[in-house]
């Protein structure tokens, strides 16, 4: 195992849920024999019950930073969003003869009020909105902000043995843990390690350390260059269990990333793992753990082949901006007043939102062809 003395320490005093939060992974860490994986530290790291990120009690989602957030979402962004997803929504109960949509990481509850509203408005109103949430304090903040609708919307830990529904989740599968794999010494004769986390020397400080595997992404990378890239297995396990409980339905999972050909792409040697916090993006999720968030961009043709192979059909896959085109944003962009259109204008234009965000859709039941793609889909890109 090769440690790399390139420790992170965090700008100043963390308070002491950090510090609490820190004990626990050298904890998890001394009883790894004095390793752990990335995922097992980003698992640790955003989700360790009452310490991780989403189970702090901070603003998270937000369009500026003076509101106390790190990041922003599509729906907070703009209503639009919601409302034109929701007409994707109502096709999709229609045509899979369902009455209930269930939602992953719901985070401010603002994606759940603009479908609701929108669903109602249009007379596809579903008799249930579930919502899957992790986190206490996300979900307190859910329950606020989505009280008009009283017992419709309820709250689970986990998806149900069977159900049928229509899916959505925005920027879910970013936020799943990942393992990291890096080459040293080129594609020809180099070797692939699992990187992971470890002490350092003054064990204030997390260090990355990596050691031999017999992992490997699921394409071959040519190059010379050293290489440093992502798995995805919860994400895929992810899909395998949405696949296993959908009885009838479909699924419209909405999050930034790549088709396989793009995401391990030989000049994409740095992988994709970034932190937010305060609205500024930076590379190393090894400090300040518990107080920013961690995320990793989504390889797409793994979701669809983990999703076909589990029994599931891939019903389109396209950029965000072509989804919510055709799902009609564009005369609600003409009709909305400058400002908001001004906001809404990022959720498609190519150098924001429109193009690094996609749109996937997976389904079982009747054949049927979703609104979302009826123009610019790429599935054969998958």
């Amino acid at each position: 195992m090769t440690t790399s003395e390139s420790l992170s320490t965090a700008p100043g005093v963390p308070d002491a849920r950090q510090a609490a939060l820190h004990r626990h992974i050298a904890g998890a860490i001394a009883a790894g024999g004095g390793w752990i994986g990335f995922d097992r530290f980003m698992a640790l790291a955003l989700y360790a019950p009452g310490l991780g990120y989403y189970a702090r009690d901070s603003a998270k989602f937000g369009v500026l930073p003076r509101s106390g957030s790190d990041f922003v979402t599509a729906p907070e962004l703009s209503p639009l969003f919601g409302r034109a997803l929701a007409a994707q929504v109502a096709e999709a109960l229609a045509a899979t003869g369902t009455d209930e949509v269930w939602e992953f990481g719901a985070g401010s509850g603002a994606l759940a009020a603009q479908l609701l509203e929108s669903l109602d408005a249009a007379g596809a109103r579903p008799a249930r909105y579930a919502i899957v949430e992790v986190s206490a304090s996300l979900r307190a903040r859910q329950q606020e902000r989505l009280a008009a609708w009283g017992d419709r919307v309820r709250w689970v830990d986990a998806l149900p043995e069977r159900i049928a529904a229509v899916v959505v989740g925005n920027e879910v599968l970013d936020a799943m843990p990942v393992q990291l794999l890096a080459r040293h010494g080129g594609a020809a004769g180099g070797a692939w390690h699992e990187r992971g986390v470890s002490l350092g020397p003054d064990r204030d400080r997390f260090a990355w350390a990596d050691r031999p595997t017999a992992l490997r992404p699921p394409v071959a990378i040519p190059g010379p260059q050293d290489y440093l890239t992502e798995i995805h297995p919860q994400a895929r396990a992810f899909v395998r269990t949405l696949a296993d409980r959908l009885e009838r339905g479909a699924a419209f999972l909405l999050d930034y990333g790549f088709p396989e050909a793009e995401y391990y792409h030989p000049q994409r040697h740095m992988g994709t793992v970034m932190c937010h916090r305060a609205h500024v993006a930076d590379d190393d999720p090894l400090a300040d753990a518990g107080a920013k968030d961690i995320t990793a961009h989504v390889d797409f043709t793994g979701i669809a082949l983990a999703a076909q192979d589990a029994g599931l059909e891939v019903l389109g896959y396209t950029s965000q901006a072509h989804f919510l085109y055709n799902c009609g944003i564009g005369p609600m962009l003409d009709a909305a007043p400058l400002a908001e259109r001004a906001m809404a204008t990022r959720l498609v234009h190519e150098h924001e939102m429109g193009e690094l965000f996609k749109a996937i859709a997976l389904g079982r039941g009747p054949a049927w062809a979703p609104m979302g793609f009826a123009r610019g889909d790429r599935t054969h890109r998958l």
